[in-house]
């Protein structure tokens, strides 16, 4: 084989697989036909933690106690053990409730169950799951290998691992709709959101609490409203209150694609510590990154592929030539 025969045969094989790899950066995924989801208002929000206790029932978790010293759930943030949580928000001399300067607010942590999740997108078993249907990311320890991959591709440092379970486990909000719970496919509301005494935090489609985000911001400031409890489709009750002035902003709505869900505050996001997020999914981007390195992976084979018919076809003319 000539010098000539091998260029063409590896600049073919080259050009071929270039061609096969191609790749048009997808899209942000949309939201689930059926996507259920909460809106919490951290203007409504009193700090009582129900939430928090109602959550650790539905999952039969324990309390997290922060020294001998204290005698109920303390928890501070996410853990293995602690799915919901209540930060406080204070600036200056905290005496005014959501107020940014000299004051104070309630911010809750948990799951936002992306729409186009980063920790279904880098988890490499499928442990994590996004539902077609609703959109609620549910993981599956049964697939999980403990990687903790997706505790790196979630931007709201969500995922927490159990480093006390010799097996490994991680453990994240799944909507009060994982294995043995499964209240949302029974008609039921999230624990949180049944348990809060104020509306704070609302369950329902994220359409309908879409809706509802946008029409408290569209509210005049000091005018009385009732905001529905429980489920924002058919309240049980509902909880005057004030109309504080808002941030013009729903947070989650296009946030990495948006979420399910959803926060509303008199605080600036930033300033709950809220990372800053384009409207562009990272996943969509990186997706496309990393399937197009690993499809060029492919391309020394291609090459190869290319030499090996060329050799091929050298030996079998030299052999009709004998």
């Amino acid at each position: 084989m000539n010098r000539r025969d091998f260029l063409k045969a590896s600049l073919g094989g080259a050009a071929a697989a270039a061609t096969s790899t191609s790749a048009v950066a997808r899209q942000n995924l949309e939201p689930a036909p059926e996507a259920v989801g909460m809106l919490f208002d951290t203007t409504l929000c009193v700090g009582c933690k129900a939430c928090v206790t109602a959550c650790k029932a539905v999952n039969d978790m324990p309390p997290t106690m922060m020294g001998d010293d204290v005698q109920w759930d303390s928890a501070r943030d996410l853990s293995h053990e602690t799915l919901n949580v209540i930060k406080v928000y204070t600036n200056g001399n905290p005496v005014t409730k959501d107020a940014e300067t000299d004051g104070f607010a309630f911010e809750k942590r948990s799951c936002m169950h992306c729409v186009d999740p980063g920790c279904v997108s880098v988890c490499p078993v499928t442990a994590l799951i996004r539902d077609p249907r609703t959109g609620v990311v549910s993981y599956d320890v049964d697939a999980c290998i403990g990687c903790r991959t997706c505790m790196t591709g979630c931007p709201y440092n969500v995922p927490q691992f159990d480093y006390d379970n010799p097996f490994g486990a991680l453990h994240k909000c799944e909507l009060c709709n994982q294995k043995g719970v499964e209240r949302i496919d029974k008609g039921m509301m999230t624990g949180c959101a049944e348990a809060c005494p104020t509306g704070a935090t609302l369950f329902g489609s994220r359409e309908a609490l879409l809706e509802e985000a946008k029409r408290r911001l569209a509210l005049k400031p000091g005018d009385i409203y009732n905001y529905p409890m429980g489920d924002v489709r058919n309240p049980s009750r509902t909880h005057e209150a004030e109309v504080p002035d808002y941030q013009q902003h729903v947070w989650g709505e296009k946030e990495a694609g948006g979420t399910n869900v959803m926060h509303i505050s008199s605080i600036p996001f930033e300033k709950l510590g809220m990372p800053p997020l384009p409207e562009r999914s990272y996943v969509s981007i990186s997706e496309t990154i990393q399937h197009t390195l690993y499809s060029y992976l492919a391309l020394p084979a291609v090459v190869l592929g290319g030499l090996s018919y060329v050799v091929k076809r050298n030996m079998d003319k030299e052999g009709d030539d004998e």
